[in-house]
């Protein structure tokens, strides 16, 4: 067919459609974003209910990932598909419901356009390969854990837990690191945090971290092999003390409030991705001299 053999051969129209599909995609993990905290609030006001013995609650509108139909958040006007042009429509309304004129939040062409654009650097790192489709799943997830952890404080398990069994199937073929790392790095990846999360807390009394990052790091062990977990774990933890200093000393955050630490983990997970071999090259000349 005419377009695979582009696709096979023109690394141009490849990056193109790579850059299409991840701007659709986006506006996708956007309604992901949206919906997963909600419908996993509901699982969890049920199980509380039926472990206290209390009526359950109306469940009220169906609500997946797929339905609803999207709606304004404001005045409920269902949303046309020419409205939902990732980037462009929010552009073309000046960032407003076109039903009732409230503002609509910059984060969905945010999320739209940092999607295409890590789908779009991964489509000139990886070409036409097996490993692009394995870079674009864990780049997309990533990204849904990044501004979900942003938001709510929760990095689901509904994600973390498949990313976790995707990179140790995907080491069955050696695409990004061989089985032995992969299962070694999935269970240190697990074990560090843990570890480091429960010292926190019996020398401070103070939870510092989520179980979430401990999975979200065991996936990334998983992926990448146990080589690459100090490398991510430092560069993380450079990145949040940083960030968290930073909004600190601007009193824009306060100090006893937690800092989410998923997005730096997933920030260092993608740099891992994408330049690996680079990093873990100047990380040894670094430890070397």
């Amino acid at each position: 067919m005419p377009l695979l053999d582009g696709l096979a051969h023109s690394p141009t129209v490849l990056a193109f459609a790579v850059l299409l599909v991840g701007l659709c995609v986006g506006s996708f993990l956007n309604v992901v974003v949206h919906r997963l905290p909600l419908m996993l609030e509901r699982d969890w006001r049920r199980e509380c209910r039926a472990l206290l013995s209390l009526e359950p609650e109306p469940d009220g509108a169906p609500l997946s990932l797929v339905t609803p139909r999207s709606r304004c958040p404001s005045c409920q006007a269902p949303i046309k598909a020419w409205h939902n042009i990732p980037v462009i429509s929010w552009i073309a309304l000046r960032g407003r419901c076109a039903a009732c004129a409230a503002p609509i939040s910059a984060q969905y062409p945010l999320v739209e356009a940092a999607c295409g654009a890590l789908s779009l650097a991964c489509a000139l790192k990886f070409g036409w390969s097996p490993a692009l489709a394995g870079a674009l799943l864990l780049t997309w997830a990533l990204l849904a854990l990044t501004v979900i952890d942003l938001k709510t404080q929760l990095l689901p398990d509904s994600i973390t837990l498949p990313l976790l069994w995707a990179g140790l199937l995907l080491s069955l073929f050696a695409v990004f690191a061989r089985p032995v790392p992969a299962i070694i790095g999935a269970a240190a990846g697990y074990l560090t945090l843990w570890s480091v999360y429960h010292v926190f807390r019996l020398v401070t009394g103070k939870e510092g971290m989520g179980y979430g990052d401990f999975k979200l790091l065991a996936a990334l062990g998983a992926w990448f092999g146990w080589q690459a977990l100090p490398l991510i774990v430092l560069v993380s933890s450079l990145a949040g003390a940083v960030v968290g200093l930073g909004l600190i000393a601007l009193r824009r955050h306060d100090r006893n409030v937690p800092i989410p630490f998923g997005p730096f983990l997933a920030g260092a997970g993608w740099l891992m991705l994408i330049a690996g071999p680079e990093f873990t090259q100047a990380w040894m000349r670094f430890t070397a001299a």
